[in-house]
C-alpha cells in the first residue's frame, strides 16, 4: 500500500514541478516591464534632443505677378526670416531669365537659389545651341520639367513666372513644388498669400464685386473647343494702375506680417522695351 501511495502520490510532486515552472516567467516580467521602461525613456529623450532630419526650413517673404495685354509685372519684397529672426534684410526673390521672362521664388531659399541656378544654366545651353531665347510658355514647360523631377525630395520652393508672349501678351505662370503649373491673370504666393491674393482677385481680377447697373454688361465667358487651351483674361488696367496696386498689397502685407518687409523690387516687362526694376521701401520691424 505504501509503494501504491508513493506512486500514485509521484504525479502530483511532478504537478507542483510544473506549477512552478509555468510561474518562471511571472518572475522575469518586472525585468521586461523595466526594459520597455527604458526604451520609452531612450525614445523620449531622441524627441527631446531633436535627433530627427529635416532639410526644409520656410524663410518668409511674398511674390505676385500681374499680366496685362501689353505687359507683366512681378515683384518681391526682400525680407528673408527664420522664425522671429531676421537672417537678412536684402534677399531678392525676382530674378531676371532672359529680356522677356522673370522669375519669382518664395519658401525655402537654399532650394530657391538652386532651382534659379540650375534653370540659367540649362537656359545658356539653349541659347548656344539654337542661337536664339526660349519662349515663355518654354520656360515654364522646362520649370515644370525640372520641379517634377525632384518630386520624391521636392524643392521646397513655390515658383512663379512671368514674360512677353511670342504675341506679345503678357503671360503669368504659377507651379507647385511638384510641377503642377497653370497660366493666370494674377497670382500672389508665400507667408502673406492669404492677405494679397483675395485682394488681387478683387482688384485685377474684378471678382465679388457689385456691378453698376447704369455700366456696360460685363462681356460672356468664352467657349473653348475641345482640345483648344484656357487663357485666362488678361487685366486692363493701366501699367500706373497695377504698380499702385502691387505697392499698396505689399504695403499692407508688411503691416499685419511680420516675415514681410524691408524693401519692395517690382520687375516690369513689356513687349519690345525689355525689362526695368523698380525698388521701394517696405517696413524694417
Amino acid at each position: 500500500m505504501d509503494g501504491l501511495h508513493q506512486s500514485s502520490s509521484s504525479p502530483t510532486f511532478t504537478n507542483n514541478r510544473t506549477c512552478r515552472s509555468s510561474q518562471t516567467p511571472s518572475f522575469n516580467q518586472p525585468q521586461d516591464e523595466k526594459q520597455h521602461k527604458r526604451k520609452e525613456e531612450e525614445i523620449s529623450e531622441e524627441m527631446v534632443q531633436g535627433r530627427q532630419f529635416n532639410p526644409y526650413s520656410d524663410n518668409g517673404g511674398t511674390i505676385l505677378a500681374i499680366s496685362s495685354k501689353e505687359f507683366a509685372v512681378i515683384a518681391g519684397d526682400t525680407r528673408q526670416s527664420e522664425g522671429y529672426s531676421i537672417q537678412t534684410r536684402y534677399a531678392p526673390k525676382v530674378t531676371q531669365l532672359t529680356e522677356e521672362c522673370c522669375i519669382a521664388v518664395n519658401g525655402f531659399a537654399a532650394d530657391g537659389k538652386e532651382l534659379v541656378k540650375q534653370l540659367k544654366q540649362r537656359l545658356q545651353w539653349y541659347q548656344h545651341t539654337h542661337a536664339s531665347q526660349p519662349s515663355v510658355q518654354s520656360i515654364a514647360r522646362l520649370v515644370q520639367t525640372m520641379l517634377y523631377g525632384r518630386r520624391f525630395f521636392p524643392y521646397y520652393a513655390y515658383v512663379i513666372l512671368a514674360g512677353i508672349d511670342r504675341d506679345g501678351t503678357g503671360a503669368v505662370y504659377s507651379f507647385d513644388p511638384v510641377g503642377s503649373y497653370e497660366r493666370e491673370s494674377c497670382r500672389a504666393a508665400g507667408a502673406a498669400q492669404s492677405l494679397v491674393q483675395p485682394f488681387l482677385d478683387n482688384q485685377v481680377g474684378g471678382k465679388n464685386m457689385t456691378r453698376d447697373p447704369s455700366g456696360p454688361a460685363p462681356p460672356p465667358e468664352p467657349v473653348y473647343a475641345q482640345g483648344q487651351s484656357y487663357t485666362p483674361p488678361r487685366s486692363q488696367l493701366p501699367l500706373e494702375k497695377v504698380q499702385a496696386l502691387v505697392t499698396d498689397a505689399f504695403t499692407g502685407a508688411a503691416e499685419r506680417h511680420i516675415e514681410v518687409g524691408d524693401g519692395l523690387e517690382i520687375f516690369i516687362i513689356e513687349a519690345g522695351k525689355g525689362v526695368r526694376v523698380v525698388r521701394k521701401e517696405l517696413k524694417r520691424d
